[in-house]
């Protein structure tokens, strides 16, 4: 009987399960990631929850904008924000297992600058996979929340937290970056349904895809990020992936809820980051 539910129900069923993110009371009570990528199936948005329920309307006012034009602030802020320049290699260790992470700055620069960036920081080391979604199909492996650090802090509380700069006090939010195949430049703050753009992106949701998780606005990804444990297709072009497992899917497809990162460590590529500044 299972067998002849339709695949979109089977999703929205893991929609309801997971709430993917963090993301602070300033932008919404919590982060979003493929999560919510079914309702948009239905309700044209996406989110973690509901939350890109309104992904619509929260950016019909926001212009699409390239990496070149972001440097004239079409976006604020995001000329300051770390760029990837290429790729570059990260080790993530798990349990004592390494996870072998190729970071792809040609295709999503800011995004993936901001994760090599977090990694030099050191501020993945020591913090908890706080949810981990398996039924009733795989899903994802979603953690870097900064509150899971601290044991004390409650579960409950996990998947609310973003990256606050030491130097500045403000949290570092990026905006959501997907290239289009055939594009030149991605396009920022927008999915390519709200952009109108009917290509698939470039870095789609395969297995062992590295995504960002984010809120229903679209440009509040901060820290946090998930692992695809399956082809994800459903969310292609509603959150930004920057990069791929490239060894040690077997450590991922073993990460239990609770888990946490030992370390993770930029190998290869860390002198085509730029503007780590911020």
């Amino acid at each position: 009987m299972w067998l002849k539910i339709p695949q979109f129900f089977v999703a929205l069923i893991i929609v309801g399960a997971l709430m993917l993110g963090g993301c602070s009371t300033q932008q919404v009570v919590s982060n979003s990631s493929p999560t919510s990528a079914v309702t948009e199936a239905s309700n044209n948005s996406t989110g973690e929850t509901s939350a890109n329920t309104t992904n619509t309307a929260n950016t019909a006012t926001t212009e699409v904008a390239s990496v070149s034009e972001s440097t004239n602030e079409s976006i604020p802020g995001m000329k300051d924000l770390p760029r990837l320049e290429g790729k570059a290699t990260v080790i993530m260790t798990v349990k004592g297992s390494p996870i072998t992470i190729e970071v792809d700055g040609s295709n999503a620069p800011i995004t993936a600058g901001n994760f090599v960036d977090l990694v030099q920081r050191g501020v993945y080391d020591g913090l908890v996979f706080h949810r981990v979604v398996r039924q009733p199909q795989p899903f994802v492996v979603q953690g870097g929340d900064p509150q899971s650090k601290d044991p004390k802090v409650p579960a409950s509380r996990l998947g609310t937290g973003s990256f606050s700069d030491p130097k500045t006090g403000k949290i570092r939010y990026v905006p959501l970056e997907i290239k289009a195949k055939g594009s030149q430049e991605p396009i920022y703050s927008k999915t390519l349904k709200t952009a109108g753009v009917d290509k698939p992106p470039v870095l789609q949701h395969k297995l062992g895809a590295v995504a960002m998780a984010r809120s229903q606005m679209p440009d509040s990804a901060s820290s946090q990020f998930y692992f695809a444990l399956a082809d994800l297709g459903f969310l292609d072009g509603d959150y930004a992936v920057f990069g791929y497992v490239t060894n040690g899917m077997d450590v991922v497809n073993k990460i239990q809820q609770g888990d946490r990162i030992d370390s993770a460590k930029v190998t290869q590529g860390a002198e085509n980051l730029k503007n780590t500044g911020q």
